[in-house]
């Protein structure tokens, strides 16, 4: 596959733990070089990171919980030229699992943004929802 860039940034609001919004991120993505911004009263954890193999667990995720068919969906929607933009629920992902989520009506500590750049988004949607590694 060509070139990827992966970008997710998550809110640590004032009543969460940096470290439990970290958590929640490598639980589906992995371990990541994460820095915290702070903003406003609140922080926010970003990473950014090149190549396929912080992808591979959210593949693995999305057919151990069998929802690839739902991911799919999500993502086709989240297509652009030469990106896709999804949102996952934070509470949802601290725990290992996944639950796509729109930027901030379906989770109340708010979403674990994504934006994946590549050059065929189309063929990356099909890799991650495919039945095979």
């Amino acid at each position: 596959m060509d070139k990827i860039i992966l970008h997710i940034e998550a809110t640590v609001n004032p009543t969460e733990s940096e470290q439990k919004v970290r958590q929640a991120v490598e639980n589906i993505f992995g371990p990541l070089l994460v820095k915290v911004k702070p903003a406003n009263g609140e922080d926010t954890l970003t990473a950014e990171c090149e190549g396929l193999e912080p992808l591979t667990k959210l593949h693995e995720l999305l057919r151990r919980e069998r929802i690839r068919d739902a991911a799919k969906k999500v993502l086709f929607e989240g297509l652009d030229t030469n990106s896709i933009s999804f949102c996952l629920n934070k509470q949802v992902a601290s725990v290992g699992h996944i639950s796509f989520c729109k930027e901030n009506a379906e989770s109340p500590l708010g979403p674990i943004m994504v934006k994946v750049e590549c050059e065929n988004p189309r063929e990356l949607i099909r890799w991650l929802t495919s039945r095979n590694i």
